[in-house]
């Protein structure tokens, strides 16, 4: 397969593509240093500041999502590819402040290392030492009792930074932001299915390829093998599919409260999401659950990849009231 995008050299898209995003959402976000993504409006320092880190190439995520609610600073890498460590320990250094910061890393081998080296350095090396960290772990395609190491970050991050945000913005203490962070990392799940594979933009090669008549359920950001290929199948069987495995492995049960959040990766239609958050609401219906927040649309994409991420959590009336509370940023404002 031949690419085809729209791009200029490829070495120079990580910094061409920040470029644009100052251009066009100049009014919440701004660069600071080169990869660096920051809030134009800084939160005040007696509030907690969010910050985490990743590659280039899954627009908006996740610098997207930097501003009023959601995250202080966006940390970037090149196309796929972790930030250094000395990155890291800058956007740190610009969140710094006496309330606190809660570093968010995507559990992948590059994120965790890099963030976890980001944070050593900033507290031995600079002396900061009110920072925490979390680490994301949605994907159950490995099994939901997998270890935690084996179950990577996808884009069950994306509400985790609106809920953690909601609660900084709020004026929580570093204790109680973490503490709600991590009660929903605790309770969301999310699969991932594929119908077509994407091309690395930078190489043009391909990160999986799937039968013109071939699915995928469990396939990674970066195109990592899933569960195994099938047949394709209708929206209904699809979702049926994965809904299963999900609300088992967030322990739900008949009368609990239900986030369905259905995340295209990249080449799937508003279209088709919309059936699909239909079919996710007709089985949890069936189960006697009740669906609480749902949201479609792009949030971490995979380039071209033809196929959508499903995040599922169980919720509580206190997640509830931090996911509706305001933010601004150039994917998300309400």
């Amino acid at each position: 397969m031949v690419m085809k995008k729209f791009i200029n050299n490829p070495d120079n898209l990580t910094a061409e593509l920040l470029e644009g995003l100052v251009i066009s959402e100049g009014k919440i976000v701004k660069l600071e240093q080169e990869k660096l993504v920051c809030r134009v409006e800084e939160k005040p320092k007696d509030k907690v500041a969010l910050v985490t880190l990743g590659g280039a190439g899954h627009e908006p995520a996740l610098s997207g999502f930097v501003g009023y609610g959601m995250l202080d600073v966006s940390v970037v890498g090149d196309i796929f590819a972790a930030p250094g460590a000395p990155d890291v320990l800058e956007g740190l250094k610009l969140a710094d402040r006496p309330a606190g910061t809660l570093l968010v890393i995507l559990n992948h081998a590059g994120d965790v290392l890099n963030g976890t080296m980001g944070l050593q350095m900033a507290e031995e090396m600079e002396g900061l030492k009110n920072i925490r960290s979390i680490n994301t772990h949605d994907d159950i395609a490995p099994g939901a009792d997998a270890p935690i190491e084996d179950r990577r970050g996808l884009g069950g991050c994306i509400p985790l930074f609106k809920i953690a945000g909601a609660a900084a913005e709020l004026g929580w203490s570093l204790d109680e932001v973490c503490r709600v962070a991590n009660k929903f990392n605790d309770n969301v799940a999310t699969l991932a299915v594929a119908a077509v594979g994407a091309t690395h933009p930078q190489t043009g090669g391909l990160i999986a390829e799937l039968g013109d008549d071939e699915m995928e359920i469990g396939m990674g950001q970066h195109g990592e093998a899933g569960t195994g290929r099938c047949k394709m199948l209708s929206a209904d069987e699809t979702v049926a599919k994965m809904m299963e495995p999900l609300l088992d492995a967030v322990k739900a049960q008949a009368g609990d409260k239900i986030m369905v959040l259905v995340n295209g990766s990249g080449a799937a239609t508003p279209m088709e999401l919309l059936i699909v958050a239909r079919a996710a609401k007709k089985f949890l219906d069936g189960k006697n659950m009740e669906l609480a927040i749902c949201k479609t649309g792009e949030m971490l994409t995979v380039q071209e990849t033809a196929g959508f991420q499903l995040i599922v959590a169980k919720v509580d009336d206190e997640i509830i009231d931090l996911w509706n509370q305001p933010c601004k940023t150039p994917a998300w404002s309400w």
